[in-house]
C-alpha cells in the first residue's frame, strides 16, 4: 500500500487495522442509548410539571427577562435538583418497584452503582450552582435537597405523602424568586401553594394505579385509607383551591387580563384530569397525568410572559 493512502487516516485505525468506523457509529449508538434509559430512569419528560412554574415566578420577580446568566443557573439548579430527587427517590423504591408490576422495569434501565453517582452528582450540583447565585440560595439549598428528598420516604408513615410530594415541587417557584430578588415576598408563596395543592391533587390520582399493590406492601396513601373514589373527590377539591390560590398570585403580581384569562383553560384541563381519571382505566390516568398537567404548566407560564411583555412600561 502507498505511504500516500495513510493520509488523513486516523492514527487509532493506522495503528489498529481492524478497527473500522462502523465501531465508531456503535460506540455512538450505545451512548445515546444510555443517556436515553437515564432519562427515562428519572421521568425527565415530567420536568415540565414544576418548570414553568419556577420560569414564571422568575419573571414576575424580574419584571420581565433577568438576564441570561440568572436564567441559566435557575434552569441548571432546576435540572440538578429534579434529578437527584428522582435519583433518590429511584434508590428509596428499588425492591418496591421490581415487585410492582407496572415499575417493574425500571431498575433495569439504570445499574444501581450508576444511578448511586448520579445522586451525588446531582446533588452536589446543584448546590455548587446555588453559589453562583446568591449567598441566600446557596444557605437554603441543604434544606431544598432534604425536602425533595423527604417525599420518597414518607409513603412508608403517612397517608398526606402527596402533600409531601406537593411541598418539594412548591420550592421551585420559591427558590426562583429568591434567585432574582433575594428576599421572600407573599406572591411566591401563594405559587408555591397552588403548586402544593396542584401536585397532591395529581398524586393522589396517579396513585390509584397502585391502590392494591400500595394496600398489600403496608404502604400509605390517602388512596389506601379513603378508597379510589372518596380519594379523587379530595384531588378535585385540592385542585379548586389550587385555583384560588393561582388567583391570589395573579392579584399579588399584579398582572392583568392575559393571566387572568388562562386561568379558564386551566380549570378546563383539571376538569378533563378528573373526568379521565374516573374511568379508573390506567392508560385514561396517564393521559390525564401527562397531557393535562403539562398543559396547565405551559398555560401558565406563557399566561405570564404575555401579561408581562403587554404591561405598559
Amino acid at each position: 500500500m502507498e505511504r500516500s493512502e495513510f493520509r488523513g487516516t486516523p492514527a487509532r485505525e493506522r495503528r489498529n487495522p481492524e478497527f473500522a468506523p462502523s465501531a465508531t457509529v456503535h460506540d455512538t449508538a450505545h451512548i445515546h442509548a444510555m443517556i436515553a434509559d437515564a432519562l427515562r430512569f428519572i421521568r425527565f419528560s415530567h420536568t415540565i410539571f414544576a418548570l414553568p412554574f419556577a420560569l414564571g415566578s422568575m419573571a414576575v420577580a424580574a419584571g420581565g427577562f433577568p438576564g441570561w446568566k440568572i436564567c441559566a443557573l435557575i434552569l441548571l439548579a432546576m435540572v440538578f435538583a429534579r434529578t437527584a430527587a428522582m435519583v433518590f427517590n429511584r434508590l428509596a423504591d428499588w425492591e418496591l418497584d421490581q415487585r410492582n408490576p407496572r415499575t417493574a422495569a425500571r431498575h433495569k434501565l439504570l445499574p444501581k452503582p450508576a444511578a448511586i453517582v448520579l445522586l451525588a452528582f446531582s446533588a452536589a450540583g446543584f448546590v455548587i450552582t446555588t453559589r453562583f447565585i446568591n449567598p441566600l440560595c446557596f444557605w437554603l439549598s441543604p434544606l431544598a435537597i432534604a425536602l425533595v428528598f423527604l417525599y420518597s420516604l414518607t409513603k412508608r408513615f403517612t397517608h398526606f405523602s402527596h402533600f409531601f410530594l406537593g411541598l418539594a415541587l412548591s420550592v421551585a417557584p420559591v427558590g426562583a424568586w429568591l434567585a432574582v430578588r433575594g428576599h421572600f415576598d407573599l406572591a411566591p408563596l401563594s405559587l408555591a401553594l397552588a403548586v402544593l395543592l396542584w401536585v397532591a391533587g395529581f398524586d393522589i390520582i396517579y396513585a390509584t394505579q397502585d391502590h392494591e399493590f400500595d394496600r398489600a406492601e403496608g404502604l400509605h396513601s390517602l388512596v389506601v385509607k379513603m378508597g379510589i373514589a372518596r380519594s379523587l373527590a379530595v384531588a378535585a377539591a385540592l385542585h379548586w383551591l389550587m385555583l384560588a390560590a393561582l388567583v391570589g398570585f395573579g392579584w399579588l403580581a399584579a398582572l392583568g387580563r392575559v393571566y387572568f384569562g388562562s386561568l379558564t383553560l386551566v380549570s378546563a384541563a383539571l376538569i378533563f384530569e378528573q373526568r379521565s381519571a374516573r374511568s379508573l382505566d390506567v392508560r385514561g390516568i396517564n393521559r390525564a397525568f401527562f397531557q393535562s398537567n403539562a398543559f396547565v404548566s405551559v398555560v401558565f407560564v406563557a399566561a405570564v410572559f404575555l401579561d408581562l411583555a403587554l404591561r405598559p412600561r
